[in-house]
Order: C-alpha cells, then sequence, then structure tokens
C-alpha cells in the first residue's frame, strides 16, 4: 500500500515512530519520515496551492503520434475511462486534416460517441475555422488553439507564420465567443525549438498576451521537445506572468530530458494551478524531431498526493486506464509509477 494512505493514520504514525526509536533504524529512515510528514502538511505554508487542476491530453496529443491507426471503439473506451477518473478535463481530440495527423481522421466519430460525463470538459483542438466548423457540428463545447513562439516552428506546423497564424485565430475566436464556445489557448516551443534552439521569454509573454486578448480563457505553456530545466522554467514564467497572471496558466511538460516533475513542481510554486498530463506518458509531437511523450498523468497525480495538494483524481483508476491504451499498442508504459506499481 502507499505510504501517503499509511501515514494518514495517526495511530499508525505514531507506530511507526515508536518502532524506530525502539529499534536500531537508521538516521536516514527517521530524517526520510520526517520530511515526508513535513512536506505533507506545509503545502499551504510554502505558498503551493491546494488544489492543481489536471488536463489530460492523452486522447489527442498522446495518441496523434502513434502510427499505427488506433481503432475508434478503443478511443472513446480510453476516454470514457479516463472521465471516470475524476479527472476534470479530459481532451478529446483534433479537428485537422487526415492528410497531416491521420490518427485523428475519426474525430467527429469520437466526440459523438464518448459517455460524457457532466463533471468533465471535452475539449478539442482546432487549427483553422474549417477545423472550428467541423468541431462545432459534431457538437464540441470548448475548443483550443495553438500557436509556438519560432517561426521555424510554425512554418512547419501550420504553414504560416506566427504573425499570420495569430491573426487567423482571431476571426475563429469570434466566432467561438458568438456561440459562447470556450477557448483555450496553446504555446508550442517555449522552453526550445527543435530548428531555432533557445527561446526568450519576452517572445513567449508576447504571444501569450495576445492570445489572451483574443479571448482565451487560459494558455497552456508547452515545452514540446522537452529542454527545459527549473531555472529556464522559472525564467520564462517570470516574465510571462507580468502581462498574464498565472491563475490563467498551464505548463504541459514533455519528459526528453526527464526535468518534467521538476518543471512542474517550480511552476506550482510560482502560482501556476493547472497542468496539462497525459495517460502512460504517451505522446510527442510530429513536427518536432526527438521529443518524447508528456509528462505521465500517473507521475503528476502521485507528486502532487505526495505534496498533499488535492486533484480529486483516483490514482489506481488512471493507472488502469494506462495499462488499457498501453496493452492495446504494444508498448510500454511511460510512467515511472505504472511501471514500479506493476512489479508489486
Amino acid at each position: 500500500m502507499n505510504s501517503r494512505y499509511l501515514l494518514k493514520n495517526q495511530r499508525i504514525r505514531s507506530g511507526i515512530w515508536k518502532w524506530m526509536n525502539n529499534n536500531d533504524t537508521s538516521v536516514l529512515c527517521k530524517r526520510t519520515l520526517a520530511s515526508y510528514e513535513s512536506s505533507a502538511s506545509n503545502s499551504k505554508s510554502s505558498g503551493m496551492p491546494e488544489y492543481v487542476k489536471i488536463v489530460e491530453v492523452g486522447p489527442r496529443d498522446g495518441l496523434q503520434n502513434i502510427k499505427t491507426f488506433v481503432p475508434t471503439d478503443v478511443k472513446i473506451e480510453l476516454i470514457n475511462r479516463l472521465s471516470n477518473t475524476g479527472l476534470p478535463v479530459v481532451e478529446v481530440t483534433s479537428f485537422v486534416s487526415p492528410k497531416w495527423v491521420p490518427q485523428m481522421a475519426d474525430n467527429a466519430d469520437v466526440l459523438k460517441g464518448i459517455d460524457k460525463n457532466p463533471n468533465v470538459s471535452y475539449p478539442v483542438l482546432t487549427p483553422n475555422l474549417k477545423g472550428f466548423s467541423s468541431a462545432m457540428e459534431a457538437g464540441a463545447k470548448e475548443v483550443a488553439i495553438f500557436g509556438a513562439v519560432s517561426e521555424t516552428f510554425t512554418k512547419k506546423n501550420v504553414n504560416a507564420t506566427i504573425k499570420d497564424s495569430l491573426e487567423s485565430f482571431n476571426s475563429l475566436c469570434d466566432e467561438a465567443k458568438k456561440l459562447n464556445i470556450k477557448i483555450r489557448g496553446y504555446i508550442s516551443c517555449v522552453l526550445g525549438c527543435p530548428y531555432e534552439g533557445k527561446i526568450e521569454p519576452t517572445a513567449v509573454a508576447n504571444v501569450a498576451k495576445q492570445l489572451i486578448d483574443m479571448g482565451c480563457y487560459e494558455i497552456s505553456l508547452g515545452d514540446t521537445i522537452g529542454v527545459g530545466t527549473p531555472g529556464s522554467m522559472a525564467a520564462m514564467l517570470k516574465e510571462v506572468t507580468k502581462v498574464v497572471p498565472a491563475s490563467k496558466l498551464a505548463v504541459h511538460c514533455h519528459d526528453t530530458y526527464g526535468q518534467a516533475l521538476a518543471n512542474i513542481l517550480t511552476a506550482i510554486q510560482m502560482g501556476v494551478s493547472v497542468v496539462d498530463a497525459s495517460v502512460a506518458g504517451l505522446g510527442g509531437c510530429p513536427y518536432a524531431k526527438g521529443a518524447s511523450g508528456n509528462v505521465a498523468t500517473e507521475d503528476v497525480v502521485y507528486m502532487l498526493n505526495g505534496l498533499n495538494i488535492k486533484t480529486g483524481v483516483d490514482l489506481n483508476s488512471v493507472i488502469d486506464s494506462a495499462k488499457f491504451i498501453t496493452d492495446f499498442i504494444g508498448m510500454r508504459p511511460e510512467s515511472k509509477v505504472t511501471r514500479a506499481i506493476a512489479k508489486l
């Protein structure tokens, strides 16, 4: 059983301490237990939020890079399973041309086919007005748009300049507002670009402000190729929060260099309380060579549980969902938590 649940019981905690004091237990063990209890009880005093919203992006961002087509009924089953884990947001699909992302060719069928939990939001990605119109026909209630802070990446991703891509979103946002459709904004390559290298934090702040001004209620800042560190994350957020409050920001971290959880923790300590994650660590980016998967939802939930930060998400249910999709795809889960529990 996870130690978090054991340590919740005061009698058990007292018993553990009594046993340690009566036995030749190492100082390290005692320090570890004390540190755990201190971190769990002091999350509020450390300035961290009491609650973090997790946005599940596995069915869209996670699956889009899987080369073998995942059948529609399997996608629907995955989303239905994730909807029953306590996740408040599950991104369903992308209304993009199947020529560019074949995995999303069944977007309308997936959106129409899922069992919609009234406590869950189901946004879809819409790269342009055509995609937005298709999403509306399929019954979408929330959409996401995406830009980048690298000219080269933007050109390869949407075949436009940063300026032109942002201008194209103006008309889409106008239509969404007329229909009372919520809009979320993504920004790619905020901590590094596969083509241009380092990205200046001021460039990220500039695009974030423009997306907020268009009407996006939240901006997800994406470390698309996973090159960020806590240092670069802090520097970027320091600049962005000068023009967009932390309450309107989310972080979207890929784990290419194993820095995702550290970067997320840094963002949370700086006031961000929304985290994108992908079940089983599925993902990558078709336009970013070398980018590994998103941070695993299981790993994020486990870390936040240890910090005594509420998410409303049942860890075991997410792990079951991870096993379901990875067993079907025939791949090993990228989540360290899922791998560890599988060995117990």
